[in-house]
C-alpha cells in the first residue's frame, strides 16, 4: 500500500466519525473518503425517506426513483456548499432537502431518472416496499412524525448490527445472543435472570453482571457515536437521543 492509499484510508476513517455537515461540505471538494462517508449516512436514512415519499402519494416505482435520484442530487447540486451547520440535525436537513426536491420535480413530465447514469449509493428498494406495506402506512402518525419514528428504529437497528459485528468478530456469538435481551428498548420480553446468564456463559454471578454492564455500556457508546454523526454540535447529542426515545414511543403507532 502506497502513501496515497494510506492517506485515503486515514481520511476515510476520519470521516467515519465526523458529523454530517463536515461530510457534506467535504464531499463537494472530493476529498478521499468523503463520498463513502456520505453514502454510509444515506444508507442509514434511505428507508425513512422512501417511506416519506410513499406517504406523499407517490407510487412504488416513482418513490424508488425519487429516493435514488435525491441522493444523487446531494452530490450534484452546488447548493450543498451553502449547507448551514446551525440547522443541526442531519435528518432535519435531509427531510427539508427532500421536500424541496419533490417540489422541484413536481412539474416535470418525467421528473426522475430511470436507470440513471450514476449510482451514488446502492439501495435495497424492493425490501423497502415490503417493509412499508407491512407498517400499515404509518398508522395515526403524519408523514413527518412517521419519518422520525422510522429514523429511530433504523438507527437503533444499525447500532445493534454494529454491536453484533464486534462480538462476532471476537468469537462471542453466544455471548451476544445471551445478552441481547438486556437491550430491548420496549422491555417486550422477560429478561433472563443473572443466574441464567451465568450458567449459559459459564461464569460467576458477579461475572455475569459485569458482562451485562459492559454490553450495555458498549451499546451506549456506539449509539452516542452514531448520533453524534447526525448533529452538527456535539453538545446536542443528549438532546437528540431524547428525541430518539420520543420517536420510539411514537413508533408504537407506526405498526
Amino acid at each position: 500500500m502506497n502513501r496515497t492509499e494510506n492517506l485515503a484510508g486515514a481520511q476515510a476513517g476520519q470521516f467515519r466519525t465526523t458529523n454530517w455537515s463536515v461530510v457534506l461540505l467535504s464531499a463537494q471538494s472530493q476529498l478521499p473518503g468523503s463520498q463513502s462517508a456520505l453514502a454510509d449516512l444515506c444508507r442509514l436514512y434511505w428507508y425513512p425517506l422512501y417511506a416519506f415519499v410513499r406517504r406523499r402519494g407517490y407510487g412504488t416505482q416513482d418513490a424508488e426513483d425519487l429516493t435514488q435520484s435525491f441522493f444523487l442530487s446531494l452530490l450534484e447540486r452546488k447548493s450543498l456548499r451553502k449547507a448551514n451547520p446551525e440547522k443541526g440535525k442531519f435528518r432535519s436537513f435531509l427531510l427539508a432537502s427532500l421536500k424541496n426536491y419533490l417540489i422541484d420535480t413536481f412539474d416535470r413530465a418525467k421528473s426522475v431518472k430511470r436507470g440513471g447514469h450514476i449510482e451514488f449509493v446502492g439501495l435495497d428498494l424492493e425490501s423497502g416496499e415490503e417493509r412499508y406495506l407491512g407498517e400499515a402506512a404509518g398508522g395515526a402518525l403524519n408523514a413527518e412524525s412517521a419519518f422520525d419514528a422510522r429514523w429511530a428504529m433504523t438507527l437503533l437497528t444499525y447500532v445493534m448490527d454494529r454491536l453484533r459485528e464486534e462480538y462476532v468478530g471476537q468469537g462471542k456469538v453466544a455471548m451476544f445472543n445471551t445478552l441481547q435481551p438486556f437491550l430491548d428498548p420496549a422491555n417486550s420480553k422477560e429478561l433472563p435472570s443473572y443466574e441464567e446468564v451465568a450458567e449459559k456463559l459459564q461464569t460467576s454471578l458477579g461475572g455475569a453482571k459485569t458482562l451485562i454492564h459492559r454490553f450495555r455500556k458498549r451499546h451506549s457508546e456506539i449509539l452516542r457515536e452514531e448520533v453524534s454523526r447526525t448533529v452538527s454540535d456535539p453538545e446536542t447529542v443528549d438532546e437528540e437521543i431524547h428525541a430518539l426515545c420520543e420517536a420510539l414511543i411514537a413508533s408504537d403507532r407506526l405498526i
